[in-house]
């Protein structure tokens, strides 16, 4: 064990006879990726914690991110400690980062293996080698069935992302005699170069750097008490009695251009778009993997993807891969299950999102809708979201989730690139590049039959069919009583009307023949039928409902909901309630009384002028003024759902 009062120096790897890797090299073997360095450390240091799940731990993986600065507590001892036998500052920036704030990034998990196993490369183990793996080795192949890696190269991004290619590793395992054991251990990645030796002699060196435990011919990490001792110097966090994982600490951290909290916000959403999965239960009631993401103490949250807009559609999607509304994706030549497809369609307001979750829509190229299919191998962490045959409706979203099965998932893997942000059948060569290849084939033939596009229209056709045609709502007539809003639906003509609700003695709540109201179409399209003309004028106020403009398409916690703004004019005390119908697109056909198994729309509530939703099949309102109502309603999917609101005057009696 390592002498609690030895203190730790750094030491610069000399290139050997043999050769060695350059550190060019390494932190170049993600390639040029597409994504920003603040995405790829969330998908790889997520990949890896998952992959390193502790089985004999019951609860979720905890993964975190916390944002901050070296305490006033502790710099001193930063400095003392870290420059021990530091490079010289054109080696290695260390000196200079360290005399003004230590700003630092600690990505953490618990509930995980921790980085066990041998010290040294070249000591051999049956169990698991994950320290050599991350501290010592580049590339080598995953030993994780059905993991997420599979090059060993993600390490590469916490040095990417250091302005001084320097992390601190602080990890809790299992030794090989089954007891726990705490490691440290400070790694830099930089650039090689030539420089004279303590005696002399100019060497090359390789631009590797190691800080630990230099009592033996290679640096060791500082282990047991000495480890922890050193944790406590530096002020970083402990691990819990019988707490075991990893937290690595990246120095100088580069937050491409963002300040602190500004990088903790798009973290958090990051976090959400591409490990969302990981944050559903399953079946059995567990929790996967639980996050958080926090900045100089302050925690920033991390979306809820059932609750959070669209990610809530993927989410509903994913919940079908176990049902039969999913579909197994083939392949007939030769003959291949590729993998589980859900799919789901409907109206989604127009997103608006905050700074942070807009910049991380962009980086996986959902804009302004969703026509995507998140791919995923069964590791269940997102590669990335294929982007589909858009709807043509501005309202009108779909979003899918394909998982490989555990047979193919050595397919995807090989098809992935060091970042495992995509499937390029390109990258393979026999039937394992048709498999690819046919998958994308499967999900464009699955959108094209939800969209209603068959196999006869093709790219570039004009003959774009019901429900993909690009339509807008926007209100038609103002001011006049019952107009509601219209536009045209795939071509077809519309029409407006005048809405009015005439009393009836006879019936508590009558049923009169004149349908007026807004249709608002499943894809994102009104129409309007037009009620019967006539009628005279009455000495006493009749109860009539004058509609505040068109039906609207909103979100009510996470649900798209269908409003209908209206006001009652007549200052009486009324009763309303609402009439819903739906007909399915291109056909006249009207339904208030579904078929077996049909989805229906429902009255969800009425929500008055301070935003309060009355959950009542019936209100009673006291008109007279310009008080704006709402009626909230849950539309039926792939439908036109029409709107009509209903009064009647409420007997004083």
């Amino acid at each position: 064990m390592t002498d609690v009062r030895t203190e730790p120096q750094w030491y610069s790897q000399p290139y050997p006879p043999e050769g060695a890797s350059a550190a060019e090299g390494i932190r170049n073997q993600l390639g040029r990726p597409e994504l920003d360095l603040l995405t790829i450390l969330v998908r790889e240091a997520a990949q890896n914690s998952w992959d390193a799940k502790d089985p004999r731990h019951d609860g979720p993986v905890r993964f975190g991110i916390d944002l901050g600065y070296v305490g006033p507590a502790y710099a001193d001892a930063w400095r003392r400690l870290l420059l021990n036998g530091a490079p010289s500052n054109d080696h290695l920036a260390l000196r200079t980062a360290l005399r003004a704030g230590i700003r630092i990034m600690t990505i953490s998990d618990r509930g995980t293996n921790g980085l066990g196993g041998p010290v040294r490369a070249h000591e051999i183990s049956k169990e698991r080698q994950d320290f050599i793996a991350f501290v010592r080795n580049v590339g080598e192949p995953r030993d994780t069935k059905l993991g997420g890696g599979t090059y060993g190269f993600g390490k590469a991004i916490f040095y990417l992302l250091s302005s001084l290619g320097t992390v601190l590793v602080h990890t809790r395992c299992r030794n090989d005699r089954g007891e726990l054991e705490t490691r440290l251990i400070g790694c830099a990645l930089w650039h090689s170069y030539r420089a004279r030796d303590a005696e002399g002699e100019e060497r090359r060196y390789t631009g590797r750097h190691w800080w630990g435990d230099a009592s033996g011919d290679v640096i060791d990490p500082l282990v047991g008490a000495a480890a922890e001792e050193m944790a406590r110097h530096l002020g970083l966090t402990p691990f819990g009695e019988q707490e075991t994982g990893t937290s690595v600490v990246v120095l100088d951290p580069q937050l491409d251009g963002l300040e602190a909290k500004e990088a903790a916000a798009y973290l958090a959403e990051t976090v959400a778009w591409h490990l969302w999965p990981k944050m559903l239960e399953r079946a059995d009631g567990t929790l996967p993997m639980r996050f958080s993401v926090t900045c100089e103490g302050r925690d920033f949250p991390v979306p809820d993807p059932r609750t959070t807009s669209p990610l809530n559609l993927f989410v509903d999607a994913y919940r079908q891969l176990t049902t039969d509304e999913g579909r197994t994706l083939s392949c007939q030549k030769p003959v291949r299950e590729l993998g589980r497809l859900g799919l789901v369609q409907r109206p989604v307001v127009p997103l608006d999102p905050s700074p942070a979750a807009h910049r991380a829509m962009e980086m996986v190229q959902i804009e302004r809708s969703v026509h995507h299919v998140a791919l995923m191998r069964p590791a269940e962490l997102v590669v990335t979201y294929w982007s589909g045959r858009e709807t043509g409706a501005e309202l009108l979203s779909y979003a899918g989730v394909f998982r490989a099965t555990e047979e193919m998932d050595a397919t995807y893997a090989e098809a992935e690139p060091p970042t495992h942000d995509a499937w390029n059948h390109q990258r393979l060569e026999g039937q394992d590049r048709t498999f690819v290849r046919t998958t994308f084939t499967r999900l464009k033939e699955a959108v094209d039959e939800l969209l209603q596009l068959g196999g006869a229209t093709r790219e570039g056709s004009a003959n774009v069919a019901l429900g993909a045609a690009s339509t807008r709502f926007s209100p038609l007539v103002g001011g006049a009583w019952g107009t509601g809003g219209a536009t045209d639906y795939g071509a077809r003509a519309s029409a407006t009307g005048r809405a009015t609700a005439a009393p009836d003695d006879d019936e508590e709540l009558p049923d009169p023949q004149d349908r007026a109201g807004a249709r608002r179409n499943g894809r994102g399209t009104d129409t309007v039928d037009a009620p019967p003309t006539g009628g005279g004028t009455a000495r006493t106020p009749r109860p009539r409902v004058k509609y505040a403009g068109a039906t609207t398409y909103e979100e009510r916690h996470g649900h798209s909901v269908l409003v209908q703004a209206f006001t009652l004019p007549a200052p009486l005390v009324q009763r309303v309630r609402v009439e819903l119908a739906v007909a399915l697109p291109g056909t006249g056909n009207r339904e208030t009384d579904p078929p077996a198994g049909a989805a229906m729309p429902g009255l969800v509530g009425w929500e008055d002028a301070d935003g309060t939703l009355h959950a009542s099949p019936t209100f009673v309102i006291e008109g007279g003024d310009d008080t704006v109502w709402r009626a909230v309603v849950r539309p039926a999917p792939d439908t036109i759902t029409e709107i009509t609101v209903k009064t009647q005057a409420v007997n004083a009696s």
